[in-house]
């Protein structure tokens, strides 16, 4: 692997010239490519096939053909003045005027009036009309939702308040930079600090924003055929520019350092290329399984963002392996220390922070041990509580015209007002088809926890009916997710007795069906992407032990960041300080996949430390030795990685879109627990108790294991033996021409 890679280092900072047009061409394909493509439907039809909640979905799509099941919809909340009631006659006819025009659109399917719904509160302050119309909210144009908003308008001129929820008119959250811009600049502001020369600081940023360009046109281009979103886009920029700055970063440190030692330029290039890019390789390959991985859940939305953001870490390992060594070749000198470029070779010191460091843990490794795994304990705590459902507009800020219409409708009806369930009742093998509708009716209505139901609304061929239940409590409240079991554990006997069947859906019910079904899926997904990660770990290190502390380091900081998680965003605590309007359950796609890509992450850190560690062990230093080695060298360019890598994630908590904030903290929370507690405290500790047995590998193991070679000896020799046959050249006696 480092003798190819090494080749490869070479060939790029040779033909620089090409591999520079080649990544230019490809970025301006791809540009070209989403510049012609069209843009992304927001197809949510299918997010979780299994669940009941999208089998009841799939089956009103196919009765009630038409009614649009995955239609946008909005829900117009009228309140009276002070003093007045909306049923009053003036207010009874500007809302009844609104209905008329917003069911006299060509894209709304039927507007519902609040009078013939049934839907006035008992003090008559308050009402709610819901318009439907036939696409969903991705395909509304801008004309669509004009006329309905020009409606709500002529309303509140009327004099009531009007306000709007569901997803017609919902605002959606600009496609701005704003995040990638601030994680940029925090970076930039790092790797100034770290190389002290603008050249070095500014290569990883460059070859970043190219991968970034060319990762997010291939997105852009292909949104369309796949139907990718500005969520999967968003998450692969987070993930791109934060591995691809550091890839870099890594392989520019080795080239300075080689430089420092003596090389030549095209030789510095390929043993950073051999070296530093075998551990990007690997660290890569972590990063793409944990991504991969998440196809495993189900989710095919979550499949998306997976496989989006493992594209554009390939991108970047690919850059990093090429584009840098080419650009390196543009650059020899400028990248360099500025003591270097005057003073010729200067080796690293033998003692400096990292080195330090790592003695005083040797030293200490009991006590640095229980204390890290103590405080992380302890923060993990709060995960024990989490709680996982999908905020809505109660999680919105309270300027928001969706919070407001939220809040009116809780106050005027109840809370369970804003998480109706849907009720499809298939009774195509019923013998009296009303009559089983009836029967299913008055069986919810009985339900503890069920405020009302509406009147059964049937299909054209009269084979199935829809019945809106209205809970007693908030969509988030634990007492629905019972009262929807409850629901559903009476469907076997009334089946039996009808010949009839429902299933329940709705927003709510999705929610608690798709937290469910993601808890269950937690544990096959860790148990496929550890197995995978620790087989390509085993190959790289040639330990048992090592992957296996890797693998428990891990699940210590991805516990310690989902309890920070909860902390904030479920209980509150600090929550206004980075712009949280609502504390509120966990949205349930997020705790598994910060889980896959913390994880990657991690093993990121894993392979770049440990990787100097097994090189200077396999190069002769003992296990206590080979730790401080690998920390004088690699300590500091890790902590400017992990910096870089927090700073990236912390430019997203910013973020108006809910997932990306929560994910945006999560991540950057991880990456401070699991490189500066676990890889640079708990990793030095747990080698210093192991000694010489961290890096123990049974005989026959290690003869069926193939032979990556990750930390270059192959290589080293090599290039030793290349330098010994020069110098002997230079150093021969020389032959007369004539004797």
């Amino acid at each position: 692997m480092a003798t190819l890679l090494y080749r490869l280092g070479r060939t790029a900072f040779r033909r620089r010239w090409l591999v520079a047009l080649l990544w230019a061409v490809l970025l301006g394909t791809a540009g070209f490519g989403a510049a012609s493509a069209s843009t992304a439907s927001d197809d949510n039809t299918s997010f979780m096939p299994g669940i009941e909640a999208q089998k009841a979905f799939d089956l009103i799509g196919e009765r009630f053909p038409g009614s649009a099941a995955d239609g946008a919809n909005a829900q117009v909340v009228f309140a009276a003045p002070d003093g007045e009631k909306v049923t009053a006659h003036d207010n009874r006819a500007v809302i009844e005027d609104f209905v008329q025009e917003a069911a006299d659109e060509p894209q709304v399917s039927n507007a519902v009036s609040p009078f013939t719904a049934q839907a006035v509160s008992k003090d008559g302050s308050t009402a709610y009309a819901t318009v439907n119309f036939k696409v969903s909210s991705g395909d509304l144009t801008d004309a669509d939702k004009a006329a309905v908003e020009k409606a709500v308008d002529q309303a509140r001129t009327a004099g009531l308040t009007v306000e709007v929820g569901g997803s017609a008119l919902t605002e959606q959250p600009a496609a701005g930079g704003s995040s990638e811009m601030i994680g940029i600049a925090l970076a930039a502001v790092v790797l100034l600090i770290t190389f002290g020369s603008l050249a070095a600081a500014g290569l990883p940023l460059l070859t970043a924003v190219i991968g970034i360009g060319v990762s997010m046109a291939a997105i852009m281009a292909f949104a369309g055929v796949f139907g990718l979103s500005l969520t999967t886009g968003t998450l692969a920029t987070m993930l791109g520019l934060a591995v691809g700055i550091d890839y870099a970063l890594f392989v520019v440190s080795r080239y300075r350092e080689e430089r420092a030692n003596g090389r030549e330029p095209l030789d510095a290039a390929g043993l950073a290329a051999g070296t530093a890019g075998s551990a990007v390789v690997f660290a890569g390959l972590t990063v793409i399984i944990a991504l991969a991985g998440l196809s495993v859940v189900g989710v095919p939305m979550l499949t998306k963002m997976g496989l989006c953001a493992a594209g554009a870490v390939v991108v970047a390992v690919l850059i990093a392996l090429t584009l840098v060594p080419a650009l390196l070749g543009f650059w020899p000198q400028a990248v360099l220390a500025r003591s270097t470029r005057k003073r010729g070779v200067a080796a690293e010191p033998e003692h400096n922070g990292g080195s330090r460091w790592a003695r005083f843990v040797l030293r200490r490794p009991v006590a640095v041990l229980v204390l890290g795994v103590v405080g992380l304990g302890t923060l993990a705590l709060p995960a024990a509580h989490l709680e996982m459902g999908m905020p809505g507009a109660e999680s919105k800020p309270v300027s928001s015209t969706e919070r407001r219409a939220y809040d009116a409708l809780a106050d005027g009806f109840g809370a369970g007002f804003n998480g109706p369930l849907t009720v499809v009742a298939d009774v195509k093998e019923a013998d009296d088809q009303k009559g089983a509708v009836a029967r299913i009716s008055e069986t919810i209505k009985d339900t503890d926890g069920v405020v009302s139901v509406s009147a059964a609304r049937f299909n054209t061929a009269g084979d199935a009916a829809l019945l809106s239940v209205v809970p007693a409590t908030g969509p988030n409240d634990e007492k629905t997710k019972d009262l929807v079991q409850d629901i559903r554990a009476q469907r076997a006997d009334l089946e039996g007795r009808t010949g009839a069947t429902f299933e329940v859906t709705g927003s709510t019910a999705m929610n608690i069906d798709v937290a469910q079904a993601l808890q269950d899926a937690l544990v096959p997904y860790l148990a496929v992407i550890v197995i995978l990660a620790l087989v390509l770990l085993l190959v790289v290190f040639r330990s048992i032990l090592v992957p296996v502390k890797a693998a428990l380091g891990f699940l210590l900081s991805v516990l310690a960041a989902l309890g920070a998680v909860v902390a904030v965003f479920q209980w509150g605590w600090g929550a206004g300080l980075i712009g949280v309007e609502q504390p509120g359950p966990i949205m349930s796609l997020m705790p598994i996949f910060l889980v896959g890509i913390v994880f990657g992450l991690a093993m990121d850190y894993e392979v770049f430390l440990v990787a100097r560690m097994r090189e200077a062990y396999v190069h002769g230093g003992s296990a206590q030795q080979a730790v401080v080695t690998g920390f004088r060298h690699s300590a500091r360019v890790v902590t400017a990685a992990a910096v870089i890598m927090i700073a990236v994630f912390s430019g997203f908590i910013g973020a108006a879109e809910s997932m990306i904030k929560t994910i945006g903290f999560g991540l950057a929370v991880a990456v401070l627990f699991d490189a500066f507690v676990v890889r640079m405290a708990l990793v030095p500790a747990v080698l210093a108790l192991l000694k010489d047995k961290a890096w123990w590998l049974p005989g026959r193991l290690d003869r069926l294991l193939p032979r990556v070679d990750v930390e270059g000896a192959e290589l080293t020799a090599r290039t030793a033996h290349d330098t010994a046959a020069a110098d002997d050249v230079q150093i021969a006696p020389q032959t007369p021409a004539r004797l």
